[in-house]
């Protein structure tokens, strides 16, 4: 009776959908909202291949859309923040709902005429998104698109070029579109494959299957031809047995079977003939080599593959700087939809700044500036919703609280209230107080770092500002006070027990003291007076950080970077050692109030843990803090080099490494693939075709900093030849990124195409498609070898220090803390410091762009082995 009812219920269930999938092709004029003003009416629709929503009329013309696969989540009602700004008004909530789309996580807010149409359009759509979501979806997508790149990337680009809309192309047509595509090619030769693709009665014009035999005659590549023929004895096709050869010689594949290579000949061949005979013609071996087997990215790295046990400050963790900001630091506006951007995207710290707001609830912005303000009760909400949707590893919230105490209570209850057992840590056992716990055994827990009380507050207090990120640049040399006689110091042990051990000590200490600093705090002794206040440190117990003088391996140092770039200038190996014992976070400096990010690879050479960067500023910086993370599965948490954990290591030095042996990297750039015009072209693809060259930048440690380009290839973006070798010699490629990108020359420049960088111990060796970021069929095809080399090795990049020292700079409070963490020794007196002046100026550093970055210990191989030469 069930299977019967079950039987009955799909038919029923797919005719659902498919009247879904009609109704949303055909259609449905609905109201777009936008910010404060008027909804404007447009037409909205699902194209014919159901891969993006489209609609009509829009200034953007073809590029009004949003593609199916960058859909975040799609919610009914008026939930948005955008919807709360029409709050006045009379809209039906069954006929509003939401899409999440794109990296930041916007949202397209719609009214629809009635509710019917309404669900429509949500049960479509999730149908939708849970198809692209299936694993196994996603892998007949990938080989659909392998197998006809046409259907998949060029069948809108073939529409636009029917200009009749009659599904024919012209002669005519074929070259505009060819030009489009960045192809140039003889007219005679055209000509030839065109009448030889025209197979029909209807001469003299292509549909669209004959276009993609006509695509597959021009597009044949001449690089993996040639690799087909080495291994075939100049057969026109590859046996198992020689496949079993190009894996094991080429690709450095261990124990390839003859059962392996039949798959591939089954999930790649197209002709017929070819799968009776069990062979991989060059059609086959072109799909294999585009599918994600030949991608350069190492398969393993796309998980968690690291040793997820060891301490938190074994750990770089990737950390977002004003997270809820969406431009620039002074007037942009401020978003809950940020954090749920910035956590899906991997970020594990987040950071939370917290003012007085009316009615006794706690905002969230940029404090004296004109940018907008969030509830910090909505901010909590939105990491409680997407804190561990994409992974488990704990988050940490970076408070920077600017509020009065009744307001900071306010927020203790929030986050008890909303996150509840993310931030109870009764159950976590630790065997060693002094070590900080690993992400393995934080799984689904939130930590908060921030400030504590001074011990003596009293517990009617109104007034105190306890913000994390006090900067050089607002400190006042009078404001700071250094006593060396001893005092009575306190500090907090924390218990795992569900209480809270306070433990006094008598010593000679320092006693610095700056502004008056309050927090929610393990200090305060008074919980009957504080009851919900200090619940919060009670249930938050070990993982409540704070920034203090007084060290230990529970504290968070919050540090900006120009004062982080001067301690790396006069004592990087001791830097290194802090960064062994407990969390530094590196914070943009105050200048940069266009939001714009600073070099991250010298803070990670230095193992910095959490290096903060504006998330909401697409670049250069943000693209190496992307690949960085995506060694370990984009988890938020990569384990740092052995060598910065445990030991002395000084990364600045010419040889940091001493008695190991350098690696070469040989990189050979053979190709190009559908490489599209700069998107800054000012006649956009009615442009000129491009004259491409590649340029490869190591990215790691100073010694190892380098560039080298290929040639330029004129007017050829489609298939551009380069077949230039580039040699590297690295000393650290635990903490190397390589940089791939492609130009444009011009005359009087050169113009940015797109790049792909990806971590060194990442890439797979033997001949690989490097795809570039956010295109889908622009590709590089290179041969990657690897080998190690003995004895020194020069200087590569001439990258040198240059340090301009003037006396007479007393130590501000922020410099007096960092050099005191630098101290060699915890109970050292600090009375030395007193006469000791900052012999450098704030810019006495200047590190290339190009400095290096940290990565995982994996070997850059996926099996041991010589690589080619």
């Amino acid at each position: 009776m069930l299977t019967q009812c079950v039987c009955a219920f799909l038919p029923a269930a797919c005719l659902a959908v498919e009247r879904c999938m009609c109704t949303m092709q055909t259609g449905t004029q609905m109201t777009k909202l936008k910010g404060k003003k008027k909804g404007l009416v447009r037409f909205f629709y699902l194209d014919e291949h159901k891969s993006c929503i489209r609609w009509r009329p829009s200034r953007k013309h073809d590029k009004a859309k949003i593609t199916i696969d960058s859909i975040h989540e799609v919610c009914e009602g008026k939930k948005s923040e955008i919807f709360q700004r029409y709050a006045d008004s009379c809209f039906d909530p069954n006929c509003c709902f939401s899409i999440y789309h794109g990296d930041h996580v916007e949202s397209l807010d719609l009214v629809s005429t009635n509710g019917d149409e309404a669900r429509t359009w949500i049960t479509g759509l999730k149908y939708l998104m849970a198809g692209i979501s299936d694993e196994d979806s996603l892998a007949k997508r990938q080989r659909k698109r392998d197998q006809y790149p046409l259907l998949c990337h060029y069948g809108q680009t073939f529409s636009e070029a029917d200009k009749n809309g009659d599904g024919n192309l012209s002669l005519g047509e074929v070259l505009q579109l060819l030009h489009k595509l960045n192809v140039n090619l003889p007219r005679q030769k055209v000509r030839e494959m065109f009448k030889k693709a025209d197979t029909d009665d209807n001469q003299g014009s292509l549909a669209f299957e004959e276009f993609c035999t006509f695509y597959k005659m021009m597009s044949t590549r001449r690089g993996l031809y040639l690799i087909m023929l080495s291994y075939s004895n100049n057969k026109e096709f590859m046996d198992l047995n020689d496949l079993v050869r190009f894996m094991e010689n080429e690709q450095k594949m261990a124990g390839v079977t003859r059962e392996y290579c039949l798959e591939i000949v089954s999930q790649f061949e197209p002709c017929s003939q070819n799968l009776q005979n069990m062979v991989l013609g060059i059609d086959g071996f072109t799909n294999y080599m585009r599918s994600p087997a030949g991608d350069i990215f190492k398969p393993d790295h796309h998980r968690v593959h690291q040793d997820m046990t060891q301490p938190l400050c074994n750990y770089f963790i990737a950390s977002s700087h004003n997270t809820y900001l969406t431009g620039d630091q002074l007037l942009s506006e401020s978003r809950v939809d940020m954090y749920a951007y910035v956590l899906q995207a991997g970020c594990r710290c987040v950071e939370v700044d917290c003012w007085d707001g009316p009615d006794g609830e706690p905002i969230v912005h940029h404090g004296y500036t004109l940018t907008s303000k969030i509830l910090f009760k909505d901010v909590i909400e939105t990491v409680n919703k997407y804190a561990f949707t994409k992974n488990q590893y704990p988050v940490i919230l970076s408070i920077e609280n600017h509020c009065t105490v009744p307001q900071q209570k306010k927020m203790a209850e929030y986050l008890l209230e909303v996150l509840q057992d993310k931030v109870d840590l009764s159950t976590v056992n630790m065997n060693e107080f002094r070590k900080l716990p690993s992400p393995e055994l934080l799984k689904g827990k939130v930590l908060v770092k921030g400030k504590k009380l001074p011990a003596n507050i009293d517990g009617d207090a109104e007034e105190g500002d306890v913000s994390d990120e006090d900067s050089e640049e607002e400190e006042d040399e009078d404001d700071t006070q250094i006593n060396t006689d001893p005092c009575l110091t306190s500090s907090s042990t924390p218990s795992l027990s569900g209480s809270m051990t306070l433990k006094h000590k008598v010593g000679s200490s320092v006693h610095i003291q700056t502004k008056s600093f309050l927090l929610y705090s393990t200090m305060v002794q008074d919980l009957s007076a504080w009851e919900s206040f200090y619940l919060l440190s009670v249930c938050l117990n070990l993982c409540v950080f704070w920034s203090a003088a007084y060290m230990t391996s529970w504290q968070v140092s919050s540090l900006n970077e120009s004062i982080v770039n001067q301690i790396m200038a006069l004592k990087p190996a001791q830097l290194v050692r802090l960064n062994q014992r407990q969390l530094l976070r590196v914070y943009p400096s105050n200048y940069r109030v266009d939001s714009s990010n600073f070099n991250p690879q010298p803070f990670w050479n230095a193992g910095c843990h959490m290096v903060a960067l504006n998330y909401q500023t697409e670049g250069r910086m943000l693209e190496l803090n992307r690949a960085k993370f995506s060694t370990n599965g984009n988890c938020g948490y990569l384990l740092k080099p052995r060598c910065m954990n445990k030991g002395f290591f000084n990364p600045t030095l010419e040889d940091p490494l001493p008695g190991q042996s350098k690696t070469q990297l040989v990189l050979k750039i053979i190709s190009g693939q559908q490489l599209p015009k700069p998107k800054d072209s000012m006649l956009g693809d009615r442009g000129e075709i491009i004259d491409p060259f590649v340029e490869v930048e190591i990215i790691g440690l100073p010694i190892d900093c380098c560039k080298q380009q290929t040639r330029v290839v004129d007017d050829n973006g489609f298939n551009p030849m380069w077949e230039e070798s580039l040699v590297f010699t690295l000393h650290m490629t635990q903490i190397a990124l390589v940089r791939f990108q492609v130009w444009d020359h011009d005359p009087i420049g050169q113009n940015f195409i797109g790049q792909r960088t990806i971590a060194f111990v990442s890439m797979m060796p033997g001949y690989r498609h490097v795809y570039l970021e956010g295109m889908e069929e622009a590709s590089i095809f290179v041969h990657v070898a690897v080998n190690d080399i003995t004895g020194k090795v020069g200087l590569s990049t001439g990258l040198s220090f240059c340090f301009t020292c003037i006396a007479g700079i007393f130590l501000t409070a922020s410099q007096f803390t960092a050099h005191f963490l630098l101290n060699s020794t915890l109970d050292e007196s600090m009375s030395c410091f007193l006469s000791r002046r900052l012999t450098c100026t704030p810019n006495c550093i200047r590190t290339s762009e190009s400095a290096p970055t940290p990565a995982p210990s994996a070997a850059p191989v996926p099996t041991p082995g010589p690589a080619p030469s």
